[in-house]
């Protein structure tokens, strides 16, 4: 492993920032200090900013295909309309990775948490692919097999109207039984592979689907993420579902814990909140999806003002268009200016940067590892230019950095102090074969209504009084 010391580099100290040596050892943070002994390999840091890597906590990679041209629905029309689309192959399955991967780093993320759509009958194919794409590029990766157990005309509320629903094709045992196998195969923390266990939401999973996942968390010290309470159709499922909300239910199987990641949480009341708060659980804030599918706003500063851990995701690159993790941390600080008008509750820029590093780890229970810079943590560190354009004149960096629109800064990128980032590069693997096979593996099309999607539109008019 190679050691390195990045010389006279600016970094955030309480309410200002300092110039010092960071020096790296063995892929961990040895110190921090002005005028320190080179050790390694020398790195020349001036007129750049140090930061610890941020977290893409919630995304679905295999969506790049589908992105800029699926319809201004909301979600549960949406859904209807991401199935009709051919099924994904292996090879898309791989390069969209490649490709979350790189737009992830290239925007400050040294972390993806990939909630990753499964091609049916290759499910542990499908994992082996993403994990081979994630190791190339040398991201860090958790990976989170998207599972359900239920069609998906059992994620919309019934209303007055008697529903039946097709039975899933894959039982719930064999599907906890994938999850297992993909663990014993893949789970390697150590080496940057993680794999969580990841129920798609209370909309398409049973209990018994929930509460194997949890065992299967419990036993093999898994992280656990899931979807929560998108969209109020989402809301009044669960009463349909429970006669409670998804909260109280998901803490009385069991499912919440610090080692629980929830992402969007747009329709819950305080009660629920401090559930959350409660159970540790940690939930990841997808601002443009959610804007973007009409789903609302999620509370945020409520959660962070009854202590709940709040972290950003870029969510699925169809459902966003985008996997500018900059952008996302943007949208989702400034967002909530207009939802409390006590000013002092408002997201400044150092809590966003703290809520995307520090937030990100302790969503995935590894904020003694990671999440900052301190001296005993993992050196996922990314380095920002700020002779950049887009970051000048000289004010504030990490303001400037949080609430411009900032483009091409992000000078160096390092994982586990491994440099997978150089001079604005991807060092790891050829960017420019990626965006050619990405081209030539798609054509320019648009997107008409399916008779499907007509017939869940008509019942979703219905139940959602539209």
């Amino acid at each position: 492993m190679v050691n390195f010391t990045i010389q006279n580099v600016l970094i955030a100290v309480s309410d200002d920032y300092a110039t010092v040596d960071v020096q790296i050892v063995d892929g961990v943070i040895a110190a921090i200090a002005p005028n320190l002994q080179v050790i390694g390999t020398a790195i020349d840091g001036k007129n750049k900013l140090l930061l610890p890597g941020f977290f893409n906590a919630h995304t679905h990679s295999s969506e790049m295909w589908q992105r800029g041209i699926m319809s201004t629905f909301p979600l549960e029309l949406w859904l209807a309309e991401l199935y009709d689309f051919a099924p994904l192959d292996p090879e898309q399955v791989y390069l969209s990775a490649l490709g979350t991967a790189v737009e992830t780093l290239l925007s400050g993320g040294t972390s993806v948490v990939d909630h990753l759509v499964l091609i049916p009958g290759l499910e542990l194919e499908t994992i082996a692919i993403a994990t081979r794409a994630y190791r190339e590029v040398g991201i860090r990766a958790f990976i989170a097999p998207l599972i359900q157990d239920e069609s998906l005309t059992a994620g919309m509320p019934s209303g007055e109207s008697a529903q039946n629903h097709e039975p899933y094709f894959r039982s719930t045992a064999a599907t906890l039984e994938i999850i297992e196998e993909a663990v014993r195969q893949f789970h390697r923390p150590d080496e940057g592979i993680n794999i969580l266990v990841a129920p798609t939401g209370i909309q398409l999973c049973t209990d018994a689907l929930f509460e194997g996942c949890t065992e299967l968390s419990d036993r093999y010290n898994l992280c656990r993420h899931s979807h929560l309470l998108e969209t109020r159709a989402q809301e009044k499922l669960a009463q349909e579902k429970y006669g409670c909300t998804a909260v109280e239910h998901l803490k009385r199987i069991g499912y919440l814990s610090d080692r629980t990641s929830l992402a969007h949480c747009v329709w819950l009341n305080d009660a629920d909140i401090a559930i959350l708060a409660e159970t540790q659980s940690t939930v990841v804030h997808n601002p443009l999806s959610n804007l973007r599918l009409g789903s609302g706003i999620a509370p945020i500063l409520k959660y962070r003002q009854a202590g709940v851990n709040v972290t950003f995701g870029c969510d699925g690159a169809s459902s966003n268009d985008s996997q500018d993790l900059l952008e996302a941390i943007k949208m989702g600080s400034i967002l909530h200016n207009v939802t409390d008008s006590d000013y002092q509750h408002w997201i400044t820029p150092r809590q966003a940067v703290e809520m995307a590093s520090l937030g990100g780890a302790k969503g995935l229970n590894i904020a003694d590892k990671l999440g900052s810079l301190t001296v005993g943590k993992q050196a996922d560190l990314v380095l920002y230019d700020l002779t950049n354009l887009s970051l000048l004149p000289r004010t504030d960096p990490i303001g400037l950095l949080v609430l411009g629109r900032p483009t091409n800064v992000v000078d160096s990128a390092w994982v586990n102090g491994k440099q997978i980032v150089a001079d604005g590069e991807i060092t790891t693997i050829n960017v420019d074969e990626l965006r050619q096979e990405l081209f030539n593996r798609s054509q320019w099309e648009t997107k008409r209504k399916s008779e499907t999607v007509a017939q869940i539109e008509s019942h979703y008019r219905t139940v959602m009084g539209l």
